[in-house]
């Protein structure tokens, strides 16, 4: 299972894996989207440079810069985007690795220390009341689905000028 609260190593060593880990995942988007960036036209990945997730990825990138490459690791979801932005728009190295590498340290503590807490809280209701867990995660989503929605129909409407 890969959940590093439960490797038996000293946690310098977890962290470091991580890090490595998230590294590497990282680095191979950035790449895959200087890739794309040079034949996408031509192959079924346009798709991909035209959904919603990469427009918001890009749209991070291209507001705040090599920053909201390091922030986008406190994100779920969006950070894969804003690497593969950051690829497709062939961000220069100088730039983008110093982020990544902060983005990355960032998202190693993160994930080493409180990261799986939440797993925890979701097995340990389970045990209590399966039908609350299932209620809460429900309701979950539901937030999830409702801010996305919203945030979705703002966007869609014409800004006055």
């Amino acid at each position: 299972m890969f959940d590093p609260t439960s490797w038996n190593a000293p946690f310098a060593v977890v962290v470091v894996a991580l890090f490595a880990i998230v590294m590497a995942r990282a680095n191979a988007t950035y790449w895959l989207g200087r890739g794309l960036a040079a034949g996408a036209a031509r192959t079924r990945w346009q798709r991909l440079l035209t959904s919603p997730h990469y427009a918001s990825g890009a749209r991070w990138l291209n507001r705040w810069g090599a920053p909201a490459v390091s922030l986008s690791f406190l994100t779920v979801g969006i950070q894969t985007m804003v690497n593969l932005a950051a690829g497709v728009t062939r961000m220069p190295l100088r730039r983008y690795l110093p982020a990544v590498t902060v983005g990355c340290i960032i998202w190693a503590f993160m994930y080493g220390t409180v990261g799986f807490i939440g797993w925890y809280a979701v097995v340990r209701l389970w045990e209590r009341s399966p039908a609350l867990t299932v209620a809460v995660l429900a309701a979950g989503a539901a937030v999830v689905v409702w801010v996305v929605t919203r945030r979705d129909r703002a966007e869609a409407v014409p800004a006055a000028e």
